[in-house]
């Protein structure tokens, strides 16, 4: 078996900044149409749970770069959190051969000031 991780943290303020700069062009390039729901919901916390996913992809990239390599050509939408009906955010992952992945754990938090995740891979 072969663990691996990746942790990304952010300023909220950043990704706030991107939003308001660069509206729905910066959205669709780097959420999917779930993501962008699912933060809008959120009303005055949008931007914490919008960090958060894009926390959660950058973990994601780290966590799963040896199996992408030069292999695959990946963008941001090609990570997707989503979160079961408990809340719990989970990883959808399209364009990657996750053959030899056994299990894929997230783990997201945010406060006022940042947001950070953490994604762990078990593999074979």
């Amino acid at each position: 078996m072969k663990v691996t991780c990746g942790t990304d943290i952010i300023e909220i303020s950043r990704i706030k900044e991107s939003i308001e700069k660069n509206g729905k062009a910066f959205l669709e390039r780097v959420f999917t149409e779930n993501e962008i729901e699912y933060c809008e919901s959120k009303k005055k916390q949008k931007y914490q749970h919008y960090a958060a996913r894009f926390a959660a992809k950058e973990a994601a990239f780290k966590a799963l770069s040896w199996k992408i390599g030069d292999k695959y050509s990946v963008c941001w939408k090609d990570f997707e959190v989503i979160n079961t009906e408990q809340g719990r955010p989970t990883l959808k992952i399209i364009g990657v051969d996750l053959k030899d992945i056994e299990d894929i754990d997230i783990s997201i938090s945010h406060c006022k000031e940042y947001a950070v995740a953490n994604v762990t891979v078990l593999s074979k």
